[in-house]
């Protein structure tokens, strides 16, 4: 259980980590709300993801570590390679395992860092950390809430009601 406890530890530092690395995405804003509501969209689902996966873990944990209180994550029952070994135990888990781990492990780093670096996000690569501790959901929940933050505190035309609207989605297609 103290290995879930790190985690959870590791998990908030590196988002205030991102946070603290992107003061102007993250600062107070002057007028208006502090989240749009598609960011607390992003939030909220990220959060639940986080939630699910959390009780999913502590499930695992409970039922295949040891009755100790310290032991092993990395190896062992209860650990890392128990859990990365059970995502692979038949067919049907294996094929969600692989597609997860290959988005999670190869699209949303190259998105994220990619896309991050081209928008002016330092430390773009924190979000996949982020996966490694709370969820591939909130790391990528996150990236676009941040992605949306900075747009609209940036002041780029269309906000997140034009966008739920798809207002400016009609004039991009007309372009």
């Amino acid at each position: 259980m103290v290995s879930l406890i790190v985690h959870a530890v590791l998990g908030v530092a590196v988002v205030v980590w991102i946070m603290r690395s992107n003061p102007t995405i993250f600062r107070r804003t002057a007028t208006g709300p502090t989240l749009s509501t598609l960011e607390v969209v992003y939030l909220v689902v990220g959060l639940v993801s986080v939630g699910l996966g959390w009780y999913f873990n502590i499930t695992f944990v409970m039922d295949y570590g040891p009755d100790q209180l310290f032991f092993n994550p990395l190896w062992g029952d209860g650990s890392w390679a128990q859990y990365l070994e059970l995502m692979y135990d038949n067919p049907a888990a294996g094929s969600a395992g692989a597609d997860f781990s290959v988005a999670n492990v190869v699209l949303l780093p190259l998105i994220t860092i990619i896309d991050g670096r081209r928008r002016g996000i330092a430390r773009p690569w924190l979000f996949f950390v982020t996966t490694l501790f709370a969820s591939f959901t909130f790391g990528w929940a996150f990236y676009l809430l941040t992605v949306e933050r900075q747009r609209r505190l940036s002041g780029t035309v269309g906000d997140a009601h034009d966008a739920a609207d798809g207002a400016d989605v009609g004039s991009a297609v007309g372009s």
